[in-house]
């Protein structure tokens, strides 16, 4: 069910009859005080300037056209131009009843498409750390999103699986003589060790480089210990996902290791069609109208002089790779903003080159950076990055203060579940409900609080829907042809908006910006809190009207944990 299309689509069709050119868009919007009307129709005053007529003489023809009796029972124009409409109560009932017998909340699949998700993109041999929360929980949200829409969604967690690091790390593992088991810390710290080594020490990055070379070669020694650093770092990291309710698994991580046999063949056919040129010893690609910071012409580097293989030349393989392969209709990469010129560039190559046909979508949903109450990178006091597992640990013992505080009695082992699903969601929706082209400050005082549009806020109020729900017990089957009786405005309030969902869902799916979801779900919360504040509910004698109120708690939780499910968070049933 989508309100504002079922309008807008009627609303144009009688713009158009009374005369006002079809580019001119529909400008409807929700009344922000409900006696003026449900929706309003924006746009007649500047169709009226343009036509040079009068605003109320163009209204009035418009609405000779509108055909919505069916959901419309009054409409009135203001006195310059503007159009508004009060929907009809048994046409809102209906719908209401509809979105309760619909196990969807009356969202339409629509038709599949191929979409390739690249999200997270942990670095190998390194712990997870703040800087990848945004990437990893935009992108399951998305992921989640869009599998719900019905589309095939591919999941892919492009991991740095192979380049210079990986030459570094051997030639540091076989100069320590290192057999005993590792550790993901332990790997940060050789990590460390190994880059300094590389730095100060001409024979050890000699070393590293030759070992660049052997691993893509596929040297046998050198595989071997790759294997053990990617299985070491993955392990932690699957382990990360589990907690975090993410949805990415062993079998969605695609490492640029696939993509190697494919290199040559790709720096060989791009030389071919002429993109790429040989540069002292090197190959790269010009990349033409793209200038650097010295206003020279840019270019893109795809194969070093001691043969080996740069990022861009895996990212062209990939491009290539997921819609051939993979067939992909459209490619999302969930990256941050730092990456856009180089993102840029290698779209460009892989168009150029005919990788990717035109019509196929290639997408950079770029973010922002996470920063401190100063508007710093958000970091440890010795300004190193923050590990993510102890971010997670420190929001759920907070999380279990505050209930505990609330719950002195609660046991143990329901302290504990409470307290993860209320700290993992506190840290998903503080990030998801912000916009994500902008950085924000990470407050731990704002996440965790009961006010606001926060995730705890909305999970308490679905607390009070189950336990309203859980004391009427009541199956709502059984009253689905049972008119709903609206009795004041806090009632339809909540039922407008309950039709927005798919207008919602459908925005987000566009323009990958869940921050929307999080703002309606709030905007849901606070409705549902007025109504249940003001509302009479379980002590009605009245029961057409206690039913009636009963189906709109009962939308009212389904809603919030659907979409909580679709932003990754869990709900909670008590408190």
């Amino acid at each position: 069910m989508n309100i504002k299309d079922i309008l807008s689509k009627e609303i144009h069709k009688a713009m158009i009859k009374a005369g006002i050119p079809a580019k001119h868009n529909v400008f409807l919007r929700k009344c922000k005080k409900i006696e003026f009307g449900h929706y309003q129709i924006n746009g007649i005053i500047s169709a009226a300037i343009n036509l040079n007529t009068n605003p109320i003489s163009l209204a009035n023809k418009v609405l000779e056209y509108l055909n919505l009796k069916k959901l419309i029972s009054k409409i009135k124009i203001t006195k310059i131009g503007y159009i508004n409409l009060f929907l009809k109560k048994s046409w809102l009932s209906q719908q209401i009843n509809f979105l309760i017998s619909s196990d969807r909340l009356g969202i339409k699949k629509i038709k599949s498409n191929n979409i390739i998700v690249d999200y997270s993109s942990p670095n190998i041999a390194k712990e997870m750390h703040v800087g990848h929360l945004r990437s990893t929980i935009l992108g399951d949200s998305m992921v989640r999103i869009l599998s719900f829409l019905g589309h095939n969604v591919i999941k892919s967690n492009h991991i740095g699986d192979w380049g210079t690091q990986f030459g570094i790390l051997i030639a540091f593992l076989k100069y320590k003589k290192y057999k005993t088991n590792i550790s993901i810390s332990d790997l940060g710290i050789f990590y460390k060790q190994a880059q300094k080594k590389y730095i100060k020490d001409n024979n050890f990055a000699k070393k590293s480089k030759k070992y660049v070379v052997k691993l893509q070669q596929k040297d046998i020694s050198c595989l071997k210990i790759w294997e053990k650093i990617v299985n070491i770092t993955m392990s932690n990291n699957y382990n990360l996902y589990k907690k975090l309710n993410i949805t990415l698994t062993e079998k969605d991580t695609m490492g640029e290791s696939i993509y190697n046999e494919l290199l040559p063949d790709i720096v060989q056919d791009l030389k071919n069609k002429g993109l790429a040129v040989n540069n002292n010893g090197a190959v790269v690609i010009p990349i033409k109208n793209m200038q650097n910071k010295k206003g020279l012409q840019m270019a893109v580097i795809i194969k070093k002089k001691d043969g080996a293989y740069l990022y861009a030349t895996i990212d062209i393989a990939c491009i290539k790779y997921r819609y051939e392969i993979l067939k992909a209709d459209r490619i999302i990469y969930y990256v941050d903003a730092r990456q856009n010129q180089y993102l840029k560039q290698i779209f460009t190559i892989a168009r150029k080159a005919n990788y990717i046909p035109a019509h196929v979508q290639l997408e950079h949903h770029m973010f922002g950076m996470i920063l401190d109450k100063n508007n710093k990178p958000f970091k440890t006091r010795e300004g190193n990055n923050i590990k993510l597992h102890h971010l997670i640990e420190k929001s759920i013992i907070k999380a279990k203060n505050i209930i505990f505080q609330k719950n002195p009695d609660i046991k143990k082992d329901e302290l504990e579940k409470l307290s993860e699903i209320i700290g993992i969601g506190a840290i998903k929706y503080a990030d998801l409900s912000k916009n994500r082209l902008h950085n924000y400050i990470f407050s731990w005082k704002d996440m965790l609080s009961f006010n606001g549009n926060t995730a705890l806020y909305i999970q308490y109020a679905y607390v009070r829907t189950k336990s309203l729900l859980n004391k009427a017990n009541i199956n709502f089957n059984h009253f689905l042809n049972l008119e709903v009786h609206f009795s004041n405005n806090y009632e339809i309030n909540l039922a407008i908006t309950f039709l927005e969902f798919e207008n919602i869902i459908l925005k987000i799916a566009k323009k990958g910006t869940p921050n929307i979801l999080c703002n309606w779900l709030y905007k849901i919360t606070v409705l549902f809190s007025i109504f249940y504040e003001n509302c009479n509910i379980l002590d009605l004698k009245n029961d057409l009207l206690k039913i009636s109120r009963l189906k709109i708690v009962f939308l009212t939780s389904r809603i919030l944990k659907t979409g909580l499910s679709l932003l990754g968070i869990k709900t909670i049933t008590k408190m």
